[in-house]
């Protein structure tokens, strides 16, 4: 749209992309038309290997097993060359795919590629018309437009930049001040230190835990460590980057190939990172031109063996004249072919590292407002969504569910600095009846949950928006009425929530009909509001799960928090673990989970299998129970059922692939007991004291029972700790213990 306005639309351009024949579909399209029957052209092309025709029926044998490697493809190969030398129909149609095999079949659209005229298009490119867009297309696709002298510009899209655009709105709703990203200032020490202390989550191009590991060690302090480490962290040059490290902390002497070389590598330590740097040095060293280093940039990165061994002589020659050492050119020019293989652009870097800068700027100074704009962002993948909860929860930023009174559609900061959960979030609450929430709550915040009926439009939010707001939590700032009431069924088998809705329709078509008057008067009667019933609150775990039913994740706990104890004591790894069983080879684990779901079902053989889907606070996994295992533990399968799984992941017998061995499956409740044989008390000898000493005391008198007690009393200065065991008492480990220890601020453990 910018480039059309600003050079108009008849110089603005997208360009074609052409769609050949491949080997399969070739097949498939002259048995169509050929008239060959669908399962047998189903047959030929599931018997195609990844290879064209002309390399199949123009391989030798041992060229043909040498390509393909695999004995089955090889087998099925054979019998496609014995079907093609037939004279039968099949034959007939392989050998017509192979003619028509890479012609062109259809056109289309390159995903972000724009071509910009100086002048009317048409006097450089034949356009055709594009199907879908008011555009028109070049008819020469991306290679022949660049070979041909055009101007082409790639357009990408960047999800980032509408991150940016969100948190600075945030920042402005919260404090008032208009940000622009443009001019944070470039030294923010608070940015720095994000970085130095690898907290990258969130950041764009610098969240990989490998990135995250190397800035730890880089320590960054300016602008070019960054541009430099976003060049290195790829394939190739990511060899470079301990070099990099020791030389930037003076750990490493750093070295030039020759005195002239330090002026351009004296940014990045003496190593090559960039393609500027070999253009700027080709000019220095050896009197290249600009025309000459652009070119000699182009080779490398398209590796172009021949423009580059012609280029090489006329490098060493004038360097020669240049009174340069020609030893040390030759081992300058063998380390640019090496680096040619991942040559960087600098420009390239910097404008990312810019917006990795910016996002990280937002992040270290407005962390609310940037993490709330991380989470709308992510709305649609709820796995990133508990992703970013969990980096809030390493911040320290609170994030609480939705709230009718203060959610908007997406992911907001309110007054506290807390993230509130968006509306958009929530399922079976679609964007009409959030913009009715939204515009009504302008003339006030909402006093009940008869207030919002009465005011809200209800043939926008009907009743299945009701219920899965009050799932979420999103009437919990109602006084005095808890989920469950909005659920409990009265005596014309109509849940509360239900009788809500029509007292709100009664009232508002009340007011209607008095509008509606001839005298616009009220009748005086109002109706009473309907009776809020008693009922039992839902169990933590019932709640949680009909919150996770309709916004995906738990967002007011995790079912698992009351195992905290068990799970910080006793267990040793967690699902993501089963995940990659490769990176885990040989590891034991000891992991508590939540069974979500099951599936009984049975093999080729007709045996029984169950499949449990488990899930801890990061992840979910389908764990497959076959034969013995399947009968000693797919009673665990009941959703809502707590568990604690011991193994190993090991190399398996049968298949030599990486598998679960189930050591156990027991239930999470009673573990404790189970395995608990004492309780560690840790107290820092600071915090010692007899108010402290009475009341914890006076916590184990009430909790006496059969496992040991020890307490550790130390002093983190010097580092220096007691271990006091008592020889009388024995203590219950019991929920009451926990709270009543955790309340008075004491560390404790199992063991």
């Amino acid at each position: 749209e910018y480039v059309i306005n600003k050079y108009g639309a008849n110089q603005v351009a997208q360009i074609i992309t052409y769609g050949t024949m491949a080997a399969k579909s070739s097949v498939r399209d002259a048995a169509r038309v050929m008239n060959l029957s669908l399962p047998e052209a189903d047959r030929l092309a599931k018997l195609l290997p990844d290879i064209s025709l002309k390399k199949l029926f123009s391989f030798t044998e041992e060229e043909l097993v040498n390509k393909l490697r695999n004995q089955d493809e090889v087998n099925n190969a054979n019998e496609l060359r014995r079907i093609a030398k037939g004279t039968d129909l099949q034959a007939q149609v392989l050998q017509r795919a192979q003619a028509i095999e890479g012609s062109v079949r259809n056109t289309g659209i390159h995903a972000c590629g724009v071509i910009i005229t100086p002048d009317d298009l048409t006097n450089f490119v034949p356009v055709a018309t594009a199907k879908d867009s008011d555009m028109v297309c070049t008819q020469y696709d991306n290679s022949v437009a660049e070979s041909a002298g055009l101007l082409k510009m790639d357009f990408l899209g960047l999800k980032t930049l509408t991150l940016i655009k969100h948190a600075v709105k945030n920042v402005k709703q919260r404090y008032g001040i208009d940000l622009d990203p443009d001019t944070f200032p470039i030294d923010d020490e608070k940015t720095y230190e994000l970085f130095q202390r690898g907290e990258t989550v969130g950041i764009f191009q610098y969240e990989s835990p490998g990135m995250q590991k190397y800035l730890k060690d880089l320590k960054p302090t300016k602008f070019a460590d960054l541009i430099a480490m976003n060049a290195l962290y790829r394939p190739g040059p990511i060899e470079y980057i301990p070099s990099f490290i020791r030389r930037k902390h003076g750990e490493e002497e750093i070295v030039y190939d020759l005195a002239d070389c330090e002026d351009n590598l004296k940014e990045t330590y003496g190593i090559t990172v960039y393609q500027e740097q070999v253009m700027l040095l080709s000019q220095r060293l050896s009197d290249f031109t600009k025309g000459d280093a652009d070119t000699l940039r182009k080779a490398m990165g398209k590796k172009d063996r021949p423009t580059l061994d012609k280029m090489k002589p006329i490098f060493l020659e004038r360097g020669k004249a240049k009174g340069h050492d020609v030893t040390k050119l030759e081992k300058i020019w063998k380390d640019w072919e090496a680096f040619a293989s991942y040559a960087f652009n600098k420009s390239h870097s910097t404008c990312y590292a810019w917006v990795a800068y910016q996002t990280a700027y937002l992040k270290a100074n407005y962390q609310a407002e940037y993490m709330a704009s991380v989470l709308s962002n992510n709305m649609n993948d709820i796995k990133q969504v508990s992703f970013f909860m969990e980096e809030c929860k390493r911040m320290g930023v609170e994030v609480l569910g939705p709230d009718i009174n203060e959610s908007n559609y997406a992911f907001t900061v309110n007054k506290e600095g807390a993230v509130r959960f968006g509306l958009g979030a929530i399922k079976g609450l679609g964007s009409a009846p959030i913009e009715a929430i939204i515009d009504e709550r302008k003339n006030g915040n909402f006093k009940s949950i008869f207030d919002l009926t009465k005011r809200i439009n209800l043939r926008i939010c009907n009743k299945r928006a009701f219920e899965s707001l009050a799932y979420a939590g999103g009437f919990d700032s109602f006084q005095n009425v808890h989920r469950a009431q909005y659920f409990a069924v009265d005596v014309n088998n109509r849940t509360f929530l239900e009788s809500a809705v029509k007292y709100g329709a009664s009232f508002q078509e009340s007011q209607s009909s008095a509008q509606a008057s001839m005298f616009g008067e009220a009748t005086g009667t109002t109706m009473p509001e309907p009776q809020i019933p008693k009922c039992e609150e839902w169990s933590s775990i019932y709640k949680l799960n009909r919150e996770k039913e309709v916004v995906g994740i738990f967002i007011s706990g995790h079912p698992l928090d009351e195992f905290k104890v068990e799970i910080d004591s006793f267990c040793k790894g967690n699902v993501s673990l089963l995940n990659d069983l490769n990176l885990n080879l040989g590891k034991s684990f000891t992991i508590a989970a939540v069974v979500t779901g099951s599936e009984n079902r049975n093999d080729r053989n007709g045996k029984p299998f169950c499949v449990l889907i488990i899930e801890d606070y990061g992840d979910s996994h389908r764990l497959f129970l076959f034969g013995e295992n399947n009968l000693r533990y797919k009673h665990f399968g009941e959703p809502g059922t707590f568990i604690v799984i011991q193994g190993r992941i090991e190399i398996s017998r049968k298949t030599k692939q990486p598998e679960i061995s189930i050591g156990s499956i027991d239930l999470l409740q009673g573990f404790r007991d189970k395995k608990a044989k004492g309780i560690n008390i840790r107290i820092p000898n600071r915090d010692l004291s007899f108010i402290l000493i009475e009341a914890i005391n006076e916590i184990i008198n009430e909790n006496i029972g059969n496992i040991n007690l020890k307490f550790i009393v130390y002093d983190n200065i010097d580092g220096i700790e007691i271990e006091m065991p008592s020889r009388s008492i024995k203590v219950k480990p019991s929920n009451d213990l926990f709270k009543k220890l955790a309340k008075l601020g004491v560390e404790f453990s199992l063991n």
